[in-house]
Order: structure tokens, then C-alpha cells, then sequence
């Protein structure tokens, strides 16, 4: 168990640390308002890979049906999400609620944000997937709770992770001119905007002109 546990950490770790719209919100967050508000965002980003993994481990024939059942659907909703997510990021103010000291307040929208753009993203269960199979992590029996550790050693290897990475970026912070953290932002922004047309576009692409059903 405790080999395995270790193989789970190794999981929340790999599972966090592909650049992607999340980790773009956290570069965003702990650049412009500092380590707090980035680790929150990284949070969002945890609770979501301890979702997956607790999918991937329970109940990965039903999730693979179910995504396979509604593809289209689930591209369209989750590009229309990053789109919504990036252009509020593009044209939102970085600096807007800093605080007289030079700091900002962490907002519940940093979490928020970073669980919609997790569970928006129809790829990061297939990471989880992969990982789980690549480490050789498997539950024969569907109900047998024993394996709750490793899911733990999942969202502990994430929290981890993205501790680490928020911090890191905010001792950075103050080599960054306001100005270049608030173009950091519209280009983040940006690029989740892309993302998110990206998928939209995939989804449309099978409803309009391959006939496929949306759910």
C-alpha cells in the first residue's frame, strides 16, 4: 500500500503538471496578485484531479461511456466555458482590488474559476486515465473502499505541486512591471479563449457536418 500510495502522489504530480488552461490561470494568478490567490486556484485545480482519480479508480467503465455517449456535448459545453473564462480574463483588471499594500485579496472566484476550468476540460479525465494505468493502479472490485489512500496520495501530490509552483512564481512577482503582468493577462486570456474554440469548434465540427447527435 505504501508503494502504491507513493505511485498516487507521482499521479497528482503528473496529472497537474501539463501546461494547459489551469496552469495558465495559476501563472496569471500568482503573478499578478500573489502566492495566496494562485495556491487557491491551484486548489480548484486538486479537487478536480481528486475527482478524476476517484473516477478513474471506482468507475472508469462508466466514465469512459459516458464521455464516449456525450462527446459532442461535452466539447460544447466546455469550449463555451474557456471561451466565457478567457475573454473575462482578458478584459477584467489584474490590479482592480489590490490592497494600500502593494498585495491582493484572494477571491472565492480564484477556486471557482479553476474547478470550472477543470471539469470543462473533456482531456484531463483521459490524463488521469493513462496515469493510473501507466503506474499499474487498478480496483478489481468496484466497492472495495481500501484504495482511499491512494486517491488521497493524489490530491496530496496535486496540492503539492501546484504549492510549489504558485509559490515559486510569486517570489517573481516584483521582477514584473504592472504593465507586463496586466499583458500576461490579456494573452492568457487569449490563449484560453483559443483553447475553448478550439473544443467548440470540434463539437460543431461532429453535430454540423458529420451528423453526429450532441448527446
Amino acid at each position: 500500500m505504501v508503494m502504491d500510495m507513493l505511485k498516487g502522489f507521482l499521479v497528482g504530480i503528473c496529472a497537474s503538471a501539463p501546461v494547459g488552461p489551469i496552469a495558465i490561470l495559476v501563472v496569471q494568478k500568482s503573478l499578478s496578485k500573489g502566492h495566496k490567490a494562485g495556491f487557491i486556484s491551484g486548489l480548484g485545480a486538486s479537487v478536480v484531479d481528486t475527482l478524476y482519480a476517484f473516477i478513474a479508480i471506482f468507475a472508469l467503465a462508466f466514465a469512459q461511456k459516458f464521455i464516449d455517449d456525450h462527446q459532442n456535448l461535452i466539447l460544447l459545453v466546455g469550449g463555451s466555458v474557456l471561451i466565457l473564462l478567457g475573454i473575462h480574463m482578458a478584459f477584467s483588471d489584474p490590479f482592480r482590488k489590490m490592497k494600500a499594500d502593494g498585495d491582493s485579496s484572494v477571491s472565492p472566484k480564484d477556486f471557482g474559476q479553476a474547478v470550472a476550468m477543470g471539469l470543462s476540460n473533456p482531456m484531463a479525465i483521459f490524463v488521469m486515465f493513462t496515469l493510473f494505468a501507466f503506474f499499474g493502479l487498478a480496483n478489481d472490485a468496484p466497492h472495495n473502499w481500501s484504495v482511499t489512500p491512494i486517491i488521497l496520495s493524489v490530491s496530496v501530490g496535486s496540492v503539492s505541486y501546484w504549492f510549489s509552483v504558485s509559490w515559486l512564481l510569486s517570489r517573481f512577482r516584483k521582477n514584473f512591471r504592472m504593465r507586463t503582468i496586466l499583458w500576461i493577462s490579456r494573452i492568457t486570456g487569449a490563449i484560453i479563449v483559443i483553447i475553448g474554440i478550439s473544443l467548440l469548434g470540434q463539437g460543431l465540427f461532429n453535430v454540423v457536418f458529420r451528423g453526429m447527435p450532441i448527446a
